[in-house]
């Protein structure tokens, strides 16, 4: 029989803490929720602090669920468009737990539009969002992960393909979102041996109120739920920092991980 304390083997993100952006709801809350079984802390770095009236959850409703898994919560104001909220946000997690061991970068704009139909604000949003804010988040945390015992910084951005099918339909979105990927590609070299730096991206759409605004009725039925995208966190962040430079497809990492049955993550199975 295994040992009675177990269970707190197996805890592999106790006392970690993780600077989740865009952590208010969907696919950033599933993975906070996720380390929070664990008795993680984490800082909820989102600009939601008052109830979005089509959205649900703010960084108030998100850290008390944190807290009823198991984590210490941190909400905190971030726009990752406004360099000072990242700066003060990151100060605070410092002074509350007492540094940052993993980031995640998954705040993201998204406006899956041609070239003539992509305003110049949506243009500015994605860009500023999605490349400059993964950069200037991982650039603030950057010094604190180098003292952290396996600091890992995870993207939730797609592999690198340049492929002109990637591109034709949404050129703006696509270039914001390979932005992020470069950062890995980037980082992963520069800070190797010292910070992990990955991309983890879905193999198919992703149910959260973000795609029902994009997809409208009915589309959840072709989606997946985000705790897949979680559970592939969960396996790359408990990874030694010796694992870097890497694009994962959730499905394909899940696999390799030994799951079998991915209908639990269905919507609508089968």
């Amino acid at each position: 029989p295994l040992p009675s304390t177990s269970h707190f083997t197996f805890r592999k993100l106790a006392g970690c803490t993780l600077f989740i952006t865009g952590a208010s709801r969907g696919i950033g809350k599933a993975i906070a929720l996720k380390a929070a079984k664990d008795g993680a802390n984490i800082v909820i770095a989102a600009k939601t602090a008052e109830p979005h009236p089509t959205l649900p959850g703010t960084i108030y409703t998100a850290a008390a669920e944190i807290e009823a898994a198991g984590g210490k919560a941190l909400p905190c104001v971030v726009n990752v468009r406004e360099e000072q909220q990242i700066i003060n946000a990151v100060d605070k997690a410092v002074k509350t737990f007492g540094g940052i061991d993993i980031l995640v970068n998954n705040a993201s704009a998204i406006s899956l539009t041609g070239t003539l139909e992509t305003e110049t604000k949506k243009v500015n949003l994605m860009m500023d969002v999605n490349v400059r804010g993964t950069y200037l988040t991982s650039k603030t945390c950057l010094p604190h992960l180098r003292r952290s015992r396996n600091p890992h910084i995870l993207n939730l951005s797609p592999p690198l393909n340049l492929h002109p099918m990637w591109f034709k339909n949404h050129c703006a979105y696509t270039i914001s979102k390979y932005g992020m990927s470069m950062c890995v590609l980037g980082m992963a070299e520069e800070f190797r041996g010292e910070v992990a730096v990955n991309a983890l991206w879905p193999k198919t759409a992703i149910h959260t109120a973000a795609m029902d605004m994009l997809g409208g009725s009915g589309i959840e039925k072709q989606c997946r739920k985000t705790d897949i995208l979680a559970d592939a966190a969960y396996c790359i962040l408990t990874k030694p920092k010796s694992f870097t430079g890497n694009f994962i497809i959730d499905e394909v990492l899940l696999r390799e991980e030994g799951v079998k049955d991915f209908d639990v993550y269905a919507i609508v199975p089968g």
